[in-house]
């Protein structure tokens, strides 16, 4: 009998240390447009203007639906509803537009309600968290510079993986870069696309709604928790199983 508790007893202490081991290795996977910064509107005006431009007129609707997926991809995919086709050095030629529209457009975007709180509250509690984006990294700096993101931070650009969102690689690229597995990590997203991203890299998806999508298209794309903004996700930290304390 004592040896069998003491079996017993090892096993409860192997299976407590386990479990705070893989509870310590909880990581955070943010997008950023949408997500942490209140960019898809200036960014769907920017890719109306820039195609428009080329000739192609596109409502904002359908500009609406395809953002989150990287530009070439998204130029193409609105190309094809549009029943029309450009080469490669067209539709980088229209990237290149959308980068300059947009510059002009984003001096009144602004980070998305508790975004910072929320880094920065994660950082307090060790958390590992990183951001990963779709956009090319001369486009996602200046969101990055207004969430005071610096060079000691974790971030996944476009440049950093060869297939991107709906792939799950820049997903893969976060976790690796944060010493974590994929299965350790949470990603949140404001599209279908993070979250097909994040279902497809088998990490746990949640969405905000600060990108215009709808809770039960967020939850259909496979969204465990789906909250209105990074602020509201901070006030349900509690829900990931994270000790605020």
């Amino acid at each position: 009998m004592p040896q069998t508790r003491e079996r017993d007893t090892t096993r409860t202490q192997d299976r407590s240390s386990t479990e705070a081991e893989r509870e310590s290795q909880l990581a955070f996977l943010f997008d950023l447009d949408g997500t942490l910064v209140d960019s898809v509107y200036r960014h769907i005006q920017a890719w109306q203007e820039a195609l428009m431009k080329k000739g192609v007129v596109v409502p904002a609707w359908r500009v609406h639906r395809r953002i989150g997926l990287p530009g070439a991809k998204l130029v193409r995919a609105l190309l094809r509803e549009q029943g029309r086709k450009m080469d490669d050095d067209e539709i980088k030629q229209v990237q290149k537009l959308h980068g300059e529209v947009y510059g002009q457009l984003s001096a009144d975007v602004k980070p998305l309600p508790g975004a910072k709180e929320i880094l920065k509250e994660l950082t307090r509690l060790q958390r590992r968290w990183a951001i990963v984006t779709s956009s090319e990294p001369e486009k996602a700096q200046p969101s990055l510079k207004m969430l005071d993101i610096g060079s000691q931070d974790t971030v996944v650009t476009r440049d950093d993986v060869q297939r991107a969102k709906p792939e799950p690689d820049p997903f893969y690229a976060g976790a690796e870069r944060l010493g974590v597995s994929i299965r350790d990590c949470v990603v949140i997203g404001d599209s279908v696309w993070d979250l097909l991203s994040a279902q497809r890299a088998r990490a746990l998806g949640v969405g905000l709604l600060t990108g215009g999508y709808g809770r039960e298209e967020l939850e259909r794309a496979g969204a465990y928790r789906v909250y209105e903004t990074p602020e509201d996700m901070l006030r349900h930290l509690d829900e990931f199983d994270v000790d605020l304390e």
